[in-house]
Formats: C-alpha cells, structure tokens, sequence
C-alpha cells in the first residue's frame, strides 16, 4: 500500500529488519516526507486543521542544513526508512518522527535508545525536548518528567506541547 505523502511503497515482509544508521543528505526527502506524514496524519488527532497546516511546513534548505548540523539517525524497516530522530550537543532532542505506518512497532523506542547511547558516549547526563500533545505519552513511558506545559507560536497558531527531560545514568 503506498503511503499519504511519500510517494513510496510500504508492503514489508513479516522478517523485515529494523535498524538505526546514521541519516546521509540523500535521506532529506524521506525525512521530510515522514515528518510531514506524522504531523498530517498522527497529531492530526491532537491538534486542530489550522495548527497542523502551520505546523507541517518546511523550508527544504534549512532542513538540509539543520539535519548535517547535528547527529541525526534514520530508522530502516527492510529497504524503507521509517522514521528519524536528531541529538543536539547539549542533550536537545530536537525532532523524533514515525511514519504512520509504522507507529506502535518500536520505531520510536529504538530511536530513543540510539540518542540514549550516543548522549551516554558523549558525557551527555540530561536529555531534553518539547514534546507534542501526541508525543507525551511515548516519552513518560520512556522516563522522561514533565517540567512544564507551554504555548508556542507557529506561523500564526499557538499549539500546546510538554518540556520534558529526563536523566540518563
């Protein structure tokens, strides 16, 4: 079955394998197309028509950049990439995303682990983000606390998300 807005093929053997390698410029649409896909159609369920529209937009060339300026990881189920995720030197987990085909199968976990143990090699002690009303639950799951619910101003809405950290061993 193809999937909204990837403009790729998504029927997997039940043996496909999930792994986490390091994102490559050549991985940019894909990346784009997941994020784009997980907002329109998995935060849909959260937040409003106008909020998503404002939310789920990119400028292509500070994507390219933003993504080579700091590890960023590209989970693979078989031969397709299914989601992504960034660490920033200062323990910022700045954008984890799953395709909405593939939620709900561990993507997002072995995600997380990958950052954990790059945050690890790096002396990195705390991680922190802003997680999405959608998101939440998958990072309290995963140890991480509440600091704070704020108000954020994208491209003229204000949409809810959670500060959250969480401290690593």
């Amino acid at each position: 079955m193809c999937a909204p807005h990837t403009g790729y093929m998504f029927a997997m053997p039940s043996n496909a394998k999930l792994s986490v390698r390091a994102y490559q410029s050549t991985d940019l649409d894909v990346v784009i197309a997941i994020f784009l896909g997980a907002i329109r159609e998995v935060a849909s369920k959260d937040y409003d028509q106008a909020q998503v529209d404002a939310w789920a937009q990119v400028n292509r060339d500070a994507w390219a950049k933003r993504r080579l300026s700091r590890p960023t990881w590209v989970a693979v189920l078989g031969q397709a990439s299914v989601g992504f995720t960034d660490l920033e030197a200062n323990g910022h987990l700045d954008m984890m995303f799953v395709h909405p085909a593939h939620q709900g199968i561990g993507v997002a976990t072995l995600l997380l682990e990958t950052v954990e143990a790059a945050a690890n090699m790096q002396g990195i002690s705390r991680l922190f983000t802003e997680a999405s009303i959608t998101a939440r639950p998958f990072f309290e799951k995963r140890g991480f606390s509440v600091l704070a619910s704020q108000r954020v101003e994208k491209r003229g809405q204000m949409l809810t998300n959670f500060r959250m950290q969480k401290t690593l061993a």
